[in-house]
């Protein structure tokens, strides 16, 4: 005589039995999460109100929508950190985000594991550097006094004032990004990558297909989730754009092309004291991000992608 199935309930105990001792190994990491990403989110109530530091959340007046008169105004400094974030934002989507997977597939090709490895042991280093021993580094091979303007001045040449130049800012910052950044971020495709079924390219070799087509048609195509996934992250932060590395740069070029909403935050905000400011423009920040990540998860949806999370 066939025994009936397990109801719903019992299934789900019995899974919760099973599944126990794995709960209990999340549950400090889950606890972490609350009390220092959720718990806090409480305190974006400042935003509404006339903090200040010596009161309470609850003892600052409200104020409502005063702190937000930045944007709806039209505060020109505001406006200028906007404009700057989202310049520095897309040149970096633009021409960091693609560096990461062109690594990925250079590395991937390496026929020897040995020199794969050296290879991805010099390009992870920079990622563990902190933006202050970044910076340095730059300015002592391309400051006024550094290796590259030394050289210059021993052959009678004229310097270049890399650091110091506005026009210039933006490339510097963006290949900053890109030597600290980009082998740290091959990590995710490289495991992607790894994951590519080997039949594949032995039947695209049969079928004639070059190296290239081979990238074109099955390298690519099989990785089409994982990188829609990251650009789906990346626009999540399209508004932070790196507080350490510009204000450590700032004073060099000046505010006009180096002030982003980060920096903003933290002059007119913490410095002069406009909390409520502060909190406004980070709530904003934080909004939008949400939204582009969303929006951005239903295009990939629409184009057959799994993006974040299935339908």
């Amino acid at each position: 005589m066939r025994t009936a199935p397990p109801t719903a309930p019992r299934a789900r105990t019995s899974r919760w039995r099973r599944d126990r001792f794995l709960l209990l190994l999340s549950l400090p990491g889950l606890l972490v999460i609350v009390l220092f990403h959720y718990v806090p989110m409480l305190g974006n109530v400042i935003a509404f109100k006339d903090y200040r530091p010596y009161l309470t959340i609850w003892e600052a007046p409200w104020v409502g929508l005063e702190n937000f008169r930045v944007l709806f105004d039209g505060d020109p400094a505001f406006l200028n950190a906007l404009t700057n974030t989202l310049v520095i934002s897309l040149v970096q989507i633009v021409f960091v985000f693609p560096v990461p997977i062109a690594l990925a597939l250079l590395l991937n090709s390496l026929a020897g594991e040995r020199v794969k490895r050296v290879v991805q042991s010099v390009l992870y280093l920079p990622h563990f550097m902190s933006w202050v021993v970044v910076v340095a580094i730059f300015q002592h091979m391309l400051g006024n006094a550094g290796l590259l303007n030394n050289f210059l001045r021993s052959h009678d040449l004229a310097t270049v004032p890399l650091l110091g130049n506005p026009d210039l800012f933006l490339a510097l910052i963006t290949s900053q990004v890109i030597w600290k950044d980009a082998g740290w971020g091959t990590i995710i495709f490289l495991a992607a990558l790894s994951r590519v079924d080997a039949q594949l390219y032995e039947a695209s070799a049969i079928d004639g297909a070059s190296k290239t087509r081979q990238l074109w048609h099955v390298t690519l195509p099989s990785i089409r989730g994982v990188i829609v996934l990251m650009l789906i992250l990346k626009l999540g932060d399209v508004l932070t754009v790196g507080f350490e590395q510009i204000i450590l740069q700032q004073k060099m070029v000046g505010t006009e092309v180096s002030e982003v909403l980060d920096t903003y935050v933290y002059s007119h905000g913490v410095v002069d004291g406009n909390w409520g400011v502060a909190a406004a423009v980070g709530l904003v920040k934080g909004l939008v991000g949400m939204v582009l990540v969303f929006g951005a998860n239903k295009v990939a949806h629409l184009l057959g992608e799994k993006g974040l999370y299935s339908k």
